[in-house]
């Protein structure tokens, strides 16, 4: 898409243009924040709960962009972007704007669209399927976990001729999210990773929580694909709510896609036995634990329903490593820190402590909240706490939900736990726990702040270069 182009599509939307004309150009990278962009990109300036992005054209302005939307505009914003060149186009409802733009720019394209949902995994799964398609096709995929009403549509509007199959990380808020956004995507092939509490608190029940997620299957054409992870037995229901084909993937039950002779090693990955279409393959992957092997089946199930052979399936699972929001970082000291801080889940804390307990040498862990569990609370933080005295010597609770995890692992006999409410006492306390060679897993819902214990523990290093 060209800059003109854009343009083109948000004129319905249109109030004022400041600036020169829209040029011909490709059409820059939007970003949302005005503090990630960089010289040349664009910012899209929304209205929030607590401030306006409006107050920070300034600072996107500053900081290079060439390209502003908004739905308003200071005239001391006004002279800055004529004086540097770049065009503010004010818009009735900039958020709209760029939904309708990216709909309408995504049918004009003959790409085929892969939708991705679930409670945990959905990144992960999408890497991996992107990796797969990637060694035959020209792939687009979602950024980052740029999965909401605002990410999908900008990734869209990223979209080129040259693109033949758009990988989209789909997330949710709320129910209809899904069904809005495919509305958008118009995805033909939909994966389903698995359905949890992770919006527990918000939705109200399980059944709720399925009901938002199967959106997405619900809305596949008859002539799509359902791709769903056929152990959870939720997901695999779900072959009832679609008019596509069905796929499905496992581990555990019978599947199409099925692992079998499944060996973890840690760090080193996973190998397997894949069966899928009366074909036998042993696998190699690089993706670890649990979740790396669930995403590696659906990116084998997408694959092969692209038509992929098995040398083009391995070769693209052998790109992606580890989730890619797990990372091991050297730390300080010489210990070893598995940072997964960004999120967490009654099922994403399994598999990390899985992943955890494969990995060789003392093992400690600072486990913080998990967040929008509703009434699952506190059984979940418990169930958590007796899970992490099975594969810990050391944990170290952050948050009053942790607590419990922590009440519950003295329980099931594990005798070094310690509790806090400071992230810097989390880190404080697995410095003087730990030494060279122990490896420090930090995890728990982003409220809880605890990527303020990985740069403690981590000291400035950088990411180890196996990710």
């Amino acid at each position: 898409m060209k800059v003109s182009e854009l343009y083109d599509l948000v004129s319905s939307h249109l109030v004022e243009a400041v600036g020169p004309e829209p040029d011909h150009l490709p059409l820059p990278p939007i970003r949302p924040d005005s503090r990630q962009v960089r010289p040349g990109e664009g910012f899209l300036a929304l209205r929030g709960g607590r401030v306006h992005g409006a107050e920070f054209i300034a600072d996107a302005l500053t900081r290079g962009a060439r390209l502003i939307l908004t739905d308003r505009i200071s005239a001391a914003d006004r002279d800055l972007a004529r004086k540097v060149g770049a065009q503010i186009w004010v818009l009735d409802d900039p958020l709209t704007a760029v939904q309708d733009a990216a709909r309408t720019w995504r049918g004009r394209l003959g790409v085929t669209v892969v939708g991705i949902t679930g409670s945990v995994g959905k990144t992960t799964t999408k890497e991996a399927v992107a990796a797969v398609l990637a060694e035959r096709y020209r792939v687009l995929k979602s950024p980052g976990n740029l999965n909401t009403e605002v990410g999908l549509p900008l990734t869209l509007l990223s979209l080129g001729p040259e693109h033949q199959v758009a990988v989209l990380e789909m997330g949710m808020y709320q129910a209809g999210d899904i069904a809005f956004l495919c509305g958008i995507a118009r995805p033909q092939l939909g994966v389903v990773t698995a359905v949890g509490p992770s919006h527990l608190e918000r939705l109200g029940s399980l059944e709720a929580i399925a009901n938002a997620k199967a959106e997405l299957v619900e809305y596949l054409p008859e002539s799509g694909v359902a791709v769903l992870n056929g152990d959870d037995p939720v997901v695999s229901a779900f072959d009832a709510r679609t008019r596509a084909r069905v796929v499905k993937f496992g581990w555990v039950r019978p599947a199409d896609v099925a692992a079998t002779d499944v060996r973890m090693g840690g760090l080193l990955g996973t190998d397997l036995r894949v069966r899928a279409g009366g074909e036998c393959r042993r696998l190699r992957l690089g993706l670890a634990g649990r979740p790396g092997l669930y995403a590696a089946l659906a990116a084998v199930a997408v694959g092969r329903v692209f038509g992929l052979d098995w040398v083009e399936v391995e070769r693209g699972l052998l790109k992606v490593s580890v989730d890619q929001r797990l990372a091991v970082l050297p730390g300080v000291g010489g210990r070893r820190v598995v940072d997964d801080s960004y999120n967490s889940s009654p099922a994403s804390l399994a598999g990390a402590l899985e992943f955890l307990g494969q990995l060789p040498g003392r093992k400690l862990a600072i486990l913080g909240d998990m967040l929008e569990l509703g009434p699952m609370e506190a059984e979940a933080h418990r169930e958590a706490g007796r899970l992490a005295a099975r594969v810990l010597d050391v944990l170290i609770a952050v948050g009053p939900r942790a607590a419990l995890m922590a009440e519950a692992a003295r329980e099931a006999g594990l005798g070094a736990v310690y509790q806090t409410s400071d992230p810097a006492e989390a880190a404080a306390v697995a410095r003087a726990q730990s030494g060279p060679g122990d490896w420090v897993l930090v995890k728990a819902s982003r409220g809880l702040r605890l990527e303020r214990a990985v740069q403690l523990l981590v000291g400035g290093q950088g990411v180890w270069t196996w990710m």
